[in-house]
């Protein structure tokens, strides 16, 4: 990491952070990771020891990643919105030492805090003598897996700088989305904005109060956003550019945000937490074709399904077995359409809601409601059914209430005369909640495996 502190060097007076309205330069994060350095030696914590970080974002929780990976420590971010339990993580990936932030996370308290493993791939990889870096997924079966890479190489992706840019980064510290976005904008000797509280207006506030000027996001927030009509009531004149992934984004909202953004870049991006994240580039059409790849990615379509080979994929996962063929590609799970180099998302195959053998991707379904007046949001879902394996379920957000007999009549309707019949939801259901996590990304209903399984899509 000593390629990333020396460049630090080269602005120590350009603003690095700027958290909750306290701004911290580059001069002052490089002291700051020479103090958790000298404390990280005075508790004696050595290279290839296991280290728990519990906080969110904070120049004082990024500045002790980085000293701890200086160290050659393996490093695990756990936010306390985390899509794991405190002690299912400790399980599958053990732990030597445990860092707490406090409710600011400014502060923190770091003790020893053994929790034993004897897992192969974290014992190997110690021998490398690189720090490590343990991220969790939900994973597609709703099993968290425990994903370890090698932070060395998800840092050398940034060697290069980029332009430097004001961003907020959205996705959280224990997602590799977020550790990429940090590095992003650090290497490039961008400045980062944090902000605790995700909500729309939040966000907004935080992009007119101090210009930001990237916002990269989740197609739900910017679907919350558009409803909320929140884009009129802040300055939001110093965007961009606008990146969305982690989730397909529905036409409907992209159309929107052209019409409320027309100056602003909207860029759809893709990355998996197993391979990281590639460059990406929208086609111009507004349009949700992206063309993906970039140095050190290479990308194939099998039966419709994508699959990638990354030189800067994971070392493994620590308690599953590994998804990468013999040669080193992995199987997203994506099902995509390819039209030359452009390729267009369509959904995960565990998303997928098979209706007596016929399949329907959630996101065609959500772009037709979400077209509807008095619909704020929307998440589709199969229900399992005796004999067709599963029904179509819409659950929405109304602006208004409405009569929920007239609106399953008239999210129907609407259904049945841009999709076929059998995509048209069964069930309509009044949400009195958000249809989203805490990471701004839908929740879809699980489902059990169908009567009907599909046919040629890999993994189910």
């Amino acid at each position: 990491m000593e390629w990333l502190l020396e460049r630090f060097a080269t602005r120590p007076g350009n603003p690095a952070f700027t958290h909750e309205g306290r701004k911290v330069s580059y001069l002052e994060v490089l002291a700051k990771v020479e103090t958790f350095a000298a404390e990280i030696q005075t508790l004696g914590i050595k290279p290839g020891e296991s280290v728990v970080i519990l906080g969110d974002y904070s120049p004082e929780v990024v500045c002790l990643i980085l000293a701890l990976a200086r160290n050659r420590n393996i490093i695990i971010p756990l936010s306390r919105g985390s899509v794991i339990e405190l002690e299912a993580a400790l399980g599958i990936s053990g732990c030597d030492w445990f860092a707490e932030f406090d409710a600011e996370d400014i502060q923190v308290r770091i003790a020893e805090r053994r929790v034993p493993t004897d897992n192969e791939l974290i014992g190997s990889f110690r021998k490398t003598g690189a720090p490590g870096l343990v991220l969790f997924s939900s994973g597609s079966t709703g099993k968290p897996k425990g994903i370890l890479h090698d932070f060395n190489r998800v840092a050398d992706k940034f060697l290069k700088p980029r332009q430097a840019t004001t961003a907020i980064p959205f996705l959280m510290l224990d997602h590799f989305g977020g550790i990429n976005t940090i590095l992003a904008i650090t290497s490039s000797l961008g400045h980062v904005v944090t902000v605790r509280n995700r909500s729309v207006a939040s966000i907004c506030g935080a992009i007119q109060n101090f210009s930001v000027e990237l916002l990269p996001t989740t197609p739900s927030f910017l679907t919350m956003l558009m409803a909320s009509h929140s884009h009129r009531e802040y300055d939001l004149s110093s965007l961009k550019r606008i990146t969305y992934g982690t989730e397909v984004m529905p036409q409907t909202t992209l159309d929107r945000l052209r019409q409320a953004f027309p100056s602003v870049e909207l860029q759809q991006t893709y990355g998996l937490s197993e391979v990281g994240v590639l460059r990406s580039q929208s086609r111009p059409d507004g349009s949700l074709w992206v063309r993906i790849g970039g140095e050190g990615f290479r990308t194939k379509v099998l039966d419709g399904i994508l699959w990638i080979k990354s030189d800067f994929a994971m070392v493994g996962y620590l308690n599953a077995p590994s998804e990468f063929d013999a040669e080193g590609w992995f199987n997203t799970q994506d099902r995509v359409e390819v039209d030359g180099d452009y390729f267009r998302i369509l959904g995960r195959v565990t998303d997928l809601i098979n209706v007596g053998g016929q399949k329907v991707y959630p996101t065609e379904v959500e772009d037709v409601i979400l077209s509807l007046d008095n619909i704020l949001d929307v998440a589709v879902y199969g229900e399992p059914h005796a004999l067709l394996g599963h029904t179509v379920v819409a659950k929405v957000s109304l602006a208004e209430p409405e009569d929920a007999a007239g609106l399953k009549v008239r999210i129907r309707k609407a259904c049945i005369a841009s999709l076929a019949a059998f995509k048209a939801p069964s069930k309509v259901i009044i949400s009195q909640g958000p249809l989203y996590s805490s990471r701004q990304k839908k929740i879809r209903q699980k489902q059990p495996v169908s009567a009907f399984p599909p046919e040629g899509f890999g993994k189910s």
